[in-house]
């Protein structure tokens, strides 16, 4: 299982607390010095079944200054998922891929899938 997070972030951090109390196993991943690819962006997007707009990281200040809130209805699929690998800055996190199944964002209740 790959847990891909960044550092600073608190809501990362509250989940790896919760992944270490539970005992679950998983492989860090920094998303901002190892930032995913659009191919693996595309594959998370198809394996969550959420909408794609699901994995841009809406309070981020990059998105803000980008205005991608007006920008992302004219966009295309591939575009949203090149912007998303262009920095990581840019992707919703913590997010869990565990073989097919891909959770994005924290929420204990969804993530009690993994117990």
């Amino acid at each position: 299982m790959e847990f891909v997070c960044y550092k600073n972030c608190s809501t990362c951090k509250k989940a790896q607390k919760w992944l270490d109390e539970n005992g679950i196993e998983y492989i860090l991943r920094d998303i901002k010095s190892e930032k995913p690819t659009a191919s693996e962006l595309k594959t998370w997007y198809k394996n969550s079944g959420l909408p794609l707009k699901r994995f841009f990281n809406t309070s981020g200040m990059l998105y803000r200054s980008l205005g991608l809130k007006d920008k992302l209805n004219a966009m295309t699929e591939d575009e949203m998922l090149e912007l998303l690998a262009s920095d990581g800055m840019l992707v919703k996190r913590p997010i869990i891929v565990d073989g097919e199944r891909v959770l994005v964002g924290f929420k204990e209740d969804a993530w009690s899938v993994l117990i």
